[in-house]
């Protein structure tokens, strides 16, 4: 095969740009076709890509980073760990935006006797909740969370592409053909994550078109990476765990805090099977792509 005489510089730039909006574009294929009414289901295989990504792809790369840069693995999971506390902060923050006295737009809270039917009656049915310990009126909304667990995913994403990007520049900066292969294993890597951050964004209440776009954007961050990465590559690797580990903390935390406790909602036995085999089925798929193309 004739490989066009490009510079480095340039086979980086369109390496990132193609293969971000490729990623992109082909997890939108297959999350954007799924039925609205099936998304608060997928979300389970959402769960699974996300937490098959920190602990197959993410966390061991980080941790291989950090012991080529010379850095005890527990830089890393420090790392992670002060990531998620940073998280929880955030999502507090925008909580509190939405929150005015003793009245929260986001989520009323409520027990199940003063309330008993509630994940039953349709939008906009009035109840009772206690807020700071004085009654007030709350309306059922339709099951999203305003935003947040998008967000959180969102910003981990662009700190996952930004070092797909300085994987991409490193690779080329070996060898063309290297660098070739390298994009497109990155690309087959990541489609199964961004199936994952298309139905959590559709789950938050975000618009198909939304959900592409902000997927779109945060793919940028690999042109970014690897632009960076070309002009100071070893600076940049320095930085890499860090980044990962922050990008596993955001991950974990939508994961663990936001989307499983949603899980839980549902006791039934068929609806707990249903859940757990979807969950298998996501952390497999990251598998799969990391057993062929790692």
């Amino acid at each position: 095969m004739h490989i066009p005489n490009l510079s480095v510089l340039t086979w980086i730039i369109l390496s990132s740009f193609i293969g971000g909006a490729l990623s992109v574009t082909g997890a939108g294929i297959v999350a954007l076709r799924a039925r609205t009414n099936a998304v608060p289901m997928l979300i389970s295989y959402a769960i699974g890509a996300m937490l098959g990504a920190v602990f197959l792809e993410i966390l061991p790369e980080a941790i291989n980073a950090s012991l080529k840069n010379g850095s005890a693995v527990s830089h890393t999971t420090s790392t992670v760990l002060f990531g998620i506390l940073l998280f929880f902060t955030l999502e507090k923050l925008v909580i509190w935006r939405h929150c005015h006295g003793d009245h929260c737009e986001v989520h009323a809270i409520h027990t199940e006797e003063e309330c008993p039917d509630i994940e039953t009656k349709p939008a906009g049915t009035k109840y009772k909740v206690v807020a700071a310990n004085k009654p007030s009126i709350g309306v059922v909304e339709h099951s999203h969370d305003h935003g947040r667990s998008g967000m959180m995913v969102m910003i981990g994403d662009t700190f996952h592409n930004f070092v797909d990007g300085i994987l991409i520049a490193s690779a080329f900066m070996v060898d063309v053909k290297v660098g070739i292969v390298t994009a497109a294993a990155i690309v087959a890597h990541e489609i199964p994550q961004e199936v994952g951050d298309f139905l959590i964004l559709l789950h938050s209440g975000y618009s198909k078109k939304q959900a592409f776009i902000f997927n779109l954007v945060s793919s940028f961050a690999t042109v970014v990476g690897g632009v960076i990465a070309y002009f100071a590559l070893q600076h940049v690797q320095t930085w890499a765990p860090t980044i990962l580990g922050f990008a596993a903390a955001s991950m974990l935390y939508v994961s663990v805090a936001d989307l499983i406790p949603n899980l839980h909602k549902r006791t039934e036995i068929r609806a707990t099977i249903s859940q757990l085999v979807l969950i298998a089925c996501g952390v497999g798929s990251i598998a799969l792509t990391e057993y062929f193309l790692g």
